[in-house]
C-alpha cells in the first residue's frame, strides 16, 4: 500500500536520492552527461532539507510512501513563478522511481499537488516539462493543455520545453476529472 502525505524535513535525504536518479534515468540524452554526472544526493538533500524546514516557504512538497520500499516519489508545487500564461500555481517537480511508474502514484501525487494548491487558493497551474520527455504524454493524459514552448538556456545547452495548463484544479480532481482518485 501507498500513501500520499505532506513531505518533512526529514524526508530530503531520500527525495534527493529520487530526485538525482530519476534526472539519470529519464534525462540520459536530453541534457548534457556531464550535468548528470555532476548531481550529488548530499547537496540536493541540504536544498530539500532547507526548503522544508522553512516556514516561510511557499513551495510546498508531497511524498508518496509504500509500506514495504519507503519513499518512492514526490512532486513540489506553489504559486506560478510567471503570470503570463495565466496560471496562479506551479507544479514545481514531480517524480517517480521507475520501478514503481505505470502504478497509478504520479496521478496520486498529481492530484495531492492540485489540492494543495487549490487548498492555497490557487484555482490554476501549469508544469514546464522538457519537450522530448515522455512524461508529455501523462500531463496530456491528466487533463493538462500544451499552452506554451519556450527554449531554454542549461549549463551551456539550449533546452526545448513545453507548458502544459490546467485552468480549473477543481474540475480535475474532481470525480469526474482526469486526475481523480475515483
Amino acid at each position: 500500500m501507498t500513501i500520499i502525505r505532506k513531505a518533512s524535513p526529514g524526508d530530503a535525504a531520500v527525495i534527493a536520492h529520487i530526485y538525482t536518479e530519476t534526472w539519470r534515468d529519464t534525462y540520459a540524452g536530453m541534457i548534457p552527461d556531464r550535468v548528470l554526472l555532476s548531481m550529488s544526493d548530499r547537496r540536493h538533500a541540504a536544498q530539500w532539507a532547507r526548503n522544508l524546514r522553512n516556514s516561510r516557504s511557499r513551495e510546498l512538497a508531497m511524498v508518496a510512501e509504500d509500506d514495504g520500499e519507503g519513499i518512492v516519489g514526490f512532486g513540489s508545487c506553489g504559486p506560478a513563478k510567471e503570470q503570463k500564461l495565466g496560471a496562479a500555481g506551479e507544479i514545481y517537480t514531480l517524480y517517480v522511481l521507475s520501478d514503481f511508474q505505470g502504478l497509478g502514484l504520479g496521478k496520486r501525487l498529481l492530484a495531492a499537488l492540485f489540492q494543495t494548491l487549490v487548498d492555497k487558493g490557487l484555482d490554476s497551474a501549469l508544469i514546464w516539462v522538457l519537450a522530448p520527455n515522455p512524461a508529455r504524454f501523462f500531463y496530456q493524459a491528466m487533463g493538462g493543455t500544451q499552452v506554451a514552448v519556450r527554449a531554454e538556456p542549461f549549463h551551456g545547452a539550449c533546452l526545448d520545453e513545453m507548458a502544459f495548463l490546467w485552468p480549473n484544479l477543481a474540475a480535475a480532481i474532481a470525480p469526474s476529472g482526469p486526475c481523480s482518485a475515483a
